[in-house]
């Protein structure tokens, strides 16, 4: 069986508190992008994992669909060796959730392949072990999201009048450098609430808080914010703690200019 696991981005990202487990608090929207790895779970002998595409640093058994497998297979010991073949798209370290998505739709994967009968509660839960922003990709809808990310609350969000931009500058953020970076905070006016205002509010009412100390890092990603809104984007943002920003193009207005992502890994998609 083939899937096409699928990225997201973040519309408005606030940290709001350092955890007691060590993890911060946040508050965001996940809103789904059709730019997709490509997953597929076939039966095997032993169990065996592959890859294609962009080269994915550390060995087989740190990778999420590896993981997601071993932890089905440690509750579900009647699962079959299965080979998983991953052919990755979707940049790393870029801010777009790509290795959760793996992870997250092996689970789901998995669960269908064998009926495992797990409920959608069921397969949130261990996605959580494997990531905070994993739960978001078992449900895929765009959602408000508190806690480490993984308290999701669905949204009545939809973007279909818009086309979207990703730009990848090739910079890989370590996520744990970024929030050593920030200053923890509620945010003045509740995000909840600011998303369901109009689109054209949005470029002064959402804010990323990765942005300012990222931005002071590497430049060359606020120039690529600034360069998208140059080209006519109604909203241009990061994505999660970066590098990639994405710009939001009203369809109605015509085709979105290509040179704005010239030198860079570039995705265009209608949403």
């Amino acid at each position: 069986m083939i899937v096409f696991p699928n990225c997201k981005i973040n519309l408005g990202l606030h940290i709001t508190g350092k955890r007691p487990d060590g993890y911060h608090n946040l508050e965001t929207v996940f809103y789904p992008v059709p730019c997709t790895d490509i997953l597929e779970i076939i039966p095997a002998d032993t169990f065996t994992f592959t890859t294609t595409g962009i080269p994915i640093p550390g060995g087989d058994n740190a990778n999420l669909c590896t993981k997601a497998y071993q932890l089905l297979q440690q509750q579900f010991p009647q699962l079959p060796p299965v080979h998983i073949h991953l052919h990755k798209v979707i940049p790393m370290g870029a801010g777009l959730g790509g290795g959760s998505a793996d992870g997250a739709f092996t689970l789901t994967l998995l669960n269908k392949k064998y009926d495992l009968g797990l409920t959608q509660q069921q397969l949130q839960q261990y996605a959580l072990t494997l990531g905070s922003d994993c739960p978001f990709f078992i449900n895929n809808k765009p959602a408000f999201a508190t806690g480490r990310g993984e308290v999701l609350t669905e949204v009545p969000l939809d973007l279909s009048a818009y086309n979207i931009v990703l730009v990848n500058p090739g910079i890989h953020l370590s996520t744990a450098q970024a929030f050593a970076m920030l200053h923890p905070g509620m945010p003045p006016t509740s995000l909840q609430k600011m998303i369901q205002q109009p689109v054209e509010t949005w470029k002064n009412a959402l804010a990323n808080d990765f942005e300012q100390p990222v931005f002071k890092l590497f430049p060359v990603i606020a120039q690529i914010k600034a360069d998208l809104y140059n080209a006519g984007a109604v909203y241009a943002s990061m994505s999660g703690s970066g590098s990639t920003v994405f710009g939001l193009f009203n369809k109605a207005l015509g085709q979105i200019p290509i040179t704005v992502a010239d030198g860079y890994t570039s995705f265009h998609f209608p949403l």
